[in-house]
């Protein structure tokens, strides 16, 4: 096979996977060989130069894509290198390449037109991880759809692809959309040009919607433009259609009674979740992949609970759990409102936390001066008093793990760690406090039995 141009030295180009308004993806090989995918972004740079826009904001993009490559996601493709091409001056990000089926391959011909309960359920975790990963580093997709989703054959996961829109300009994104965007996953505001974290939520209740209901809400009817503005149109101002109808209708003539029942029992927190994802007004669907992920577990855990609690529906150590779990969120909320109490103390009493070693020790102290040893030691004696009251003033503060395989939050273990350093630092304390005080007795002691000898002495003369 014949090159069609140069990537850069040492990374070869195999050919195109994929082109589209946003780029083109080439599958590329490494000497060794490790083999990537390659996006190549339309606009070309001719000038590295930071007073030149376009590089400026290429640069800064990758820069925010490398903070996501800082602790790796298993839901989150990979960036392995970026740059300007040798031939062309085309901007291009170099990814990881993943071997395995797209979504939107998933619902094609030998496969049902919907997904399952089981492994919809799996892709709202997974897709919600990744865009968690994403948002905490502000990088922000723009270009979330069931063909940049692959199904990982190697690990079993769903993992997010293609970062191309976030690197583009707002200029260049505008002009992809209109011309080549898939309208049918964009968010309403992202038809003026504007992306936001709220615009990558959309996104994913569009794709969790197309593998509930076996389709998306507004479907593109053709290639034209007329087509496409009508979807724009229908994103602006119309109503999502009913999601469990349309997956009822594909899934009758496809199974038997008792499995179309069991297909069609889909969690309500799951249905009301992808409504607030599709709300048309940014403001009012979940700020960020964070929120998204966080009320994704919140429904996962409160299905699991529900499920236990059926008769012989879970042995009784998942029920425990499920229990539990609401019991230590809430004891860790008091705990973290305690240490944040405590914490002004212990800095007073010489007590740090070392981040590199994961553990909380004591610093030497700084002497007071003699005259000051009266009022130190009352402080000190305060100080611990108020210690061992806060410490002690409850039976509560041990949380409750199951018993069969107990479980320790991160919190509680640094709590743990925190405490022992507290009654270290008060033994501490007291036994120096004694310790000065009997030296100074001894002191004082010595000093009036020098005087004495010294007034026996003068009495001689």
């Amino acid at each position: 096979m014949s090159k069609i141009f140069t990537i850069a030295e040492g990374l070869q180009n195999l050919g195109a996977l994929k082109t589209g308004g946003q780029g083109s993806v080439y599958k590329g090989m490494r000497m060794g060989p490790v083999y990537s995918a390659i996006k190549l972004i339309p606009t070309p740079i001719y000038v590295e130069d930071e007073n030149d826009k376009n590089y400026r904001n290429f640069i800064s993009e990758v820069n925010k894509l490398q903070q996501v490559n800082t602790h790796p996601s298993p839901n989150v493709v990979k960036i392995l290198s970026s740059g300007i091409t040798d031939s062309g001056a085309f901007p291009y990000i170099e990814m990881e390449y993943i071997e395995g089926p797209e979504l939107s391959e998933l619902l094609l011909p030998p496969h049902q037109k919907v997904f399952t309960v089981k492994e919809l359920l799996k892709v709202a975790e997974q897709l919600a991880s990744a865009l968690a990963h994403c948002h905490q580093f502000g990088v922000k997709h723009g270009d979330v759809k069931s063909n940049n989703v692959k199904y990982n054959t190697q690990t079993g996961n769903y993992v997010l692809l293609d970062f191309g829109l976030a690197i583009m300009s707002e200029e260049q994104r505008r002009t992809s959309i209109r011309h080549a965007g898939a309208v049918e996953f964009m968010a309403p505001e992202q038809h003026e040009g504007k992306m936001l974290l709220q615009t990558d939520i959309y996104s994913y209740g569009i794709i969790l919607y197309e593998l509930l209901a076996g389709q998306v809400p507004f479907p593109l009817e053709g290639g034209g433009d007329t087509a496409r503005n009508t979807v724009m149109v229908s994103h602006l101002e119309k109503e999502i259609p009913d999601a469990m109808l349309l997956r009822k209708r594909n899934l009758e003539n496809n199974f038997p009674d008792d499995i179309l029942n069991s297909e069609m029992q889909v969690p309500q927190w799951l249905i009301g979740l992808i409504g607030r994802c599709l709300q048309k007004n940014p403001a009012d669907r979940y700020a960020n992949g964070m929120e998204l992920q966080k009320a994704v577990t919140a429904g996962l855990l409160s299905a699991t609970k529900g499920l236990a609690r059926k008769e012989n529906a879970m042995p009784n150590e998942i029920l425990r759990y499920a229990d539990l779990y609401g019991e230590i969120q809430q004891k860790n909320e008091k705990l973290e409102k305690e240490l944040a109490t405590l914490k002004p103390l212990a800095l007073k009493a010489g007590i740090k936390y070392n981040s590199s070693t994961g553990q909380y020790h004591q610093e030497n102290y700084i002497h007071a001066p003699r005259k000051a040893f009266l009022g130190y030691t009352a402080a000190c004696t305060i100080i611990v008093a108020f210690l061992v009251y806060s410490l002690t003033k409850t039976e509560n503060n041990t949380i409750i793990t199951p018993p069969a395989t107990p479980y320790r939050s991160p919190f509680e273990i640094a709590n743990q760690q925190y405490r022992q350093a507290l009654q270290t630092a008060r033994e501490d304390s007291i036994r120096n406090a004694k310790v000065r005080g009997v030296q100074q007795l001894k002191a004082e002691k010595a000093r009036k039995q020098k005087g004495k000898k010294r007034k026996k002495f003068l009495g001689i003369f």
